[in-house]
């Protein structure tokens, strides 16, 4: 009965693993609506948004931090079609 249990645990780890790995979450650029999306390739980040926004700053007046989540929008939601 305990070997069970632990295998439901590891079962149900690997699958909320697996949903962290491939969905996500965005925040519209426009307006900041959230929205669930499944990634086009596994990686540990589960929200993403835009320092840039409308704005009509340029991605290098972004501090380090920022360009990196502003890369990560862009390749993760704006490239693959979303947040139109």
């Amino acid at each position: 009965m305990k070997k069970k249990k632990v295998l439901i645990i590891i079962f149900i780890s690997v699958i909320i693993f697996s949903i962290k790995l491939f969905c996500g979450v965005y925040i519209h650029d426009e307006f900041a609506g959230k929205h669930f999306f499944i990634k086009y390739r596994p990686i540990l980040k589960w929200t993403f948004y835009s320092p840039l926004g409308q704005s009509d700053k340029k991605i290098e007046e972004l501090s380090k931090e920022e360009q990196i989540e502003q890369k990560y929008f862009n390749e993760f939601v704006l490239d693959q079609g979303l947040s139109r």
